[in-house]
């Protein structure tokens, strides 16, 4: 199955669950169980849009990629470390 029909699945999965747990909760009072389940489910949709966007990619490859930032390789300047302190170093 691709990506995209899972992701899908997976939506309306979350979608059925959702309905379900307002259909139980009909039935109970408002506790902090209640509240929590409801908050629960929730987050499954915000999950899955953070796991496949709002609008699925065609593609996982077109899935947005976090910018890396590259921190060079090179010797610092003895002047960095002027106000720096040696505690906690491992020095005795």
């Amino acid at each position: 199955m691709p990506v995209k029909d899972d992701a899908a699945a997976a939506r309306r999965a979350a979608q059925a669950l959702k309905q379900a747990v307002d259909t139980l909760t009909r039935h109970y009072p408002d506790t902090v169980d209640v509240r929590r389940l409801r908050s629960d489910v929730g987050r499954l949709n915000d999950d899955l849009d953070l796991l496949c966007g709002s609008a699925l990619p065609r593609d996982p490859a077109e899935a947005p990629r976090p910018v890396l930032e590259v921190i060079p390789d090179l010797e610092y300047g003895h002047d960095f470390w002027m106000d720096a302190e040696d505690e906690g170093l491992g020095k005795c």
